[in-house]
């Protein structure tokens, strides 16, 4: 009998790194950079470091009829 794995979800971070965030969404940093610029993601800034809100992100994406 053959196991199947189950993907788990691991837990959301609220604020993350706009850098780390590029890579956790696999997508190129200066894309990610350019959506930032444009004011495309919601953003946080602490001190010089610029954070993506994700939590933010995740809701204006869950109220969006199509994306």
């Amino acid at each position: 009998m053959e196991q199947q794995l189950i993907p788990v979800a691991t837990p959301m971070p609220p604020l993350m790194a706009w850098r780390e965030f590029a890579d956790w969404i696999r997508m190129d940093q200066a894309i990610v950079r350019g959506w930032i610029e444009n004011g495309y993601l919601p953003t946080e800034r602490i001190g010089k470091h610029r954070l993506v809100n994700v939590v933010l992100l995740s809701k204006q994406l869950s109220e969006k009829e199509s994306i």
